[in-house]
């Protein structure tokens, strides 16, 4: 059984409030990233979306080019889930009123051992790839990320 978008934010959310009940620690977050890890039936999942209009070449390159954009959506996705996502955000205020407001995200990490669950087109004009990541490998990922940062 494969965890609905809705579940994995709410499991998102419960990892959140327990990480942050935590005294922040390496153990109390790998225990907290392995406690969702057994909640998502032993695998992470995520999918990615690309469009094939967006892509150059002729019709035939465009699926290709569509099918590995959409991979590399997917693999950014398993990448925020086990690393984390950066977020740098900017906010002008003038006369109380919102003038600018810029916000930035970035991930960056290693991942190995992803399986490709489907692809499949959603569209006339897109393309989904979803990807699995074994609960160990995730571990394993996980753990070399944790003792990198101590």
């Amino acid at each position: 059984m494969r965890a609905t978008p809705i579940t994995s934010f709410s499991l998102f959310i419960l990892t959140v409030t327990l990480v942050s009940g935590c005294s922040s620690t390496t153990e109390d977050l790998t225990g907290a990233l392995a406690e969702r890890m057994q909640l998502e039936s032993g695998r992470l999942t995520a999918t990615g979306y690309a469009d094939i209009s967006a892509q150059s070449g002729n019709p035939s390159q465009q699926r290709i080019l569509a099918i590995r954009a959409s991979k590399i959506d997917a693999y950014r996705s398993l990448s925020e889930q086990i690393y984390g996502l950066y977020i740098d955000a900017s906010t002008t205020v003038g006369d109380l009123v919102v003038q600018n407001d810029v916000i930035q995200s970035r991930v960056e990490g290693v991942i190995y051992g992803a399986e490709i669950e489907s692809i499949k087109p959603i569209s006339d004009n897109a393309y989904e790839v979803t990807l699995s990541l074994p609960q160990a490998v995730a571990n394993d990922i996980k753990r070399l990320y944790l003792q990198s940062i101590e």
